[in-house]
């Protein structure tokens, strides 16, 4: 598994769940890998050791930057640039969960969520795509309820997470002729600390599946690592599934 070896990759959000399970995919696979976190820095330690067990040499970083922040996380880009010396990976993770009744939505949680869900995925590929040479990748994490909301109550996070679908489609176009790929995973009902297989209701989340379950973070994980691998080099401008049938 070194379809990745000389690779570096960022993961923003990286300290836990999903994408705690690319971050030590990707490494395993031969890249480098650092990741952004925003609190549980020893989380994002746990990671970056993680990381540097994965591969002789392997390297890992971890870096305190809040997405809703335009200039902390460029910055945190353009650090991870400088540290490594490339940056040929982007994995757009870091998100917020937002719930509640439509009629009660504040104005101050839909701007935080619209910041970490769709601002920052934006603000992250263009810093990002300045370092990046032919064969980069830009890959986001979206979810499955963009496509089907089970449930009252999610508009807002359906509403972040589709706006992934159309940013995909148009910086495939704008990056294309750099040789440069975009593309867009959707999760279904994964098994993490925020969201467990044993957790209020989910034993109802997981009958809306065909598979009748939850992923696990790895499965998630192994299809961002095909995508960002030689393999999947001619998959852009397309969003993947993976959520067990859930919008069968």
């Amino acid at each position: 598994m070194n379809g990745l070896e000389g690779k570096v990759a960022l993961v923003t959000g990286g300290s836990r769940g999903i994408g705690a399970a690319i971050a030590l995919r990707l490494a395993a696979e031969g890249a480098d890998v650092a990741v952004t976190y925003v609190t549980g820095a020893d989380r994002a330690a746990g990671v970056v050791r993680g990381i540097e067990r994965a591969g002789s040499g392997r390297r890992g970083l971890a870096l305190a930057a809040d997405s809703a922040d335009p200039a902390a996380l460029t910055a945190a880009v353009d650090a991870v640039a400088a540290a490594f010396g490339r940056l040929d990976i982007l994995v757009n993770n870091a998100a917020v969960f937002a719930f509640g009744a439509f009629d009660a939505l504040e104005e101050k949680q839909i701007d935080h969520t619209l910041a970490v869900n769709v601002r920052a995925p934006l603000i992250a590929a263009r810093a990002a795509a300045r370092h990046m040479s032919s064969g980069g990748r830009v890959i986001s994490i979206g979810s499955n309820v963009a496509e089907r909301a089970p449930f009252p109550g999610m508009a807002l996070y359906a509403l972040s997470k589709s706006a992934l679908t159309g940013m995909t489609k148009g910086l495939a176009r704008d990056l294309g002729p750099r040789g440069i790929a975009v593309t867009l995973v959707h999760p279904g009902p994964t098994d993490t600390e925020a969201n467990p297989a044993d957790g209020p209701n989910a034993e109802t989340f997981a009958g809306f599946t065909a598979l009748g379950r939850f992923a696990q973070p790895a499965e998630v994980a192994a299809t961002v690592a095909h995508l960002a691998g030689p393999d999947g080099g001619y998959l852009t401008g397309t969003a993947v599934h993976v959520d067990g049938g859930f919008t069968a």
